[in-house]
């Protein structure tokens, strides 16, 4: 007689419900199957509170499921925005003069964080040799309010204030922006960016790195250009 190897027994209903008899323990030890399950308890056009409380759970389940990875795609996008500040600060931290200062700030923000409309303005009572520079009095004067308190202002802004800000050509194409002055023991510039969507820039929470590569700048400007000034 020639040795063969049994075939593996294709399981029915009948195996299934014998084993769980033997084994009544089995869902102790693998709840995690529980939701999966299915097990109807209608009587006629009527639900069971069995079944509801089923439903209830694998619902649950399936929301949950969603909102984790709801967190994880937040967490990811966090780190890379995380990683983008952190080149930036090292760039501005690494910068011998002025124009590098003023360019990588400029450069990343248009090509590292994809913002479409970038505005960096130096408060100084004599023109500087690089980038946009105004004296103290014209920016109290079209800006003032939006420096008052040295915070993250963000929205719609009114059409002076983005003018200013943009220039009047850009300005008719910024729905929102974010705004931030450059303050450390005195206001040496400030700092915005804008989009075209009305609702991009409707809270500060989305803003937090603006206002940390500020305070960056406030920090390493004043090592460059010692014109600058404090808005009184």
């Amino acid at each position: 007689m020639s040795d063969q190897q049994d075939s593996p027994k294709t399981l029915d209903s009948a195996t299934v419900a014998a084993y769980l008899r033997l084994h009544p323990e089995f869902f102790i030890d693998h709840d995690d199957l529980i939701p999966e399950l299915r097990i109807p308890h209608q009587r006629g056009d009527t639900v069971s509170l069995v079944e509801r409380q089923v439903n209830l759970l694998r619902e649950r389940n399936i929301d949950m499921r969603h909102r984790l990875s709801q967190l994880m795609d937040v967490a990811r996008d966090n780190d890379r925005l995380f990683e983008k500040t952190r080149r930036l600060v090292l760039d501005m931290l690494d910068a011998s003069s002025l124009e590098e200062i003023v360019s990588c700030v400029e450069d990343s923000l248009r090509s590292e964080f994809q913002v479409p409309f970038v505005s960096l303005i130096l408060f100084s009572d004599n023109p500087l040799p690089v980038g946009r520079s105004m004296s103290s009095n014209e920016a109290h004067q079209a800006i003032g309010g939006l420096l008052a308190g040295g915070k993250t202002i963000c929205g719609v802004l009114r059409e002076h204030e983005l003018a200013f800000l943009f220039g009047k050509s850009e300005a008719a194409n910024v729905g929102s922006a974010a705004v931030v002055s450059i303050t450390h023991q005195g206001t040496h510039g400030v700092l915005a960016i804008g989009s075209a969507d009305p609702q991009h820039y409707k809270s500060s929470l989305g803003t937090l790195f603006l206002g940390y590569i500020a305070e960056v700048l406030a920090r390493v400007l004043p090592r460059f250009a010692t014109p600058l000034r404090s808005v009184r």
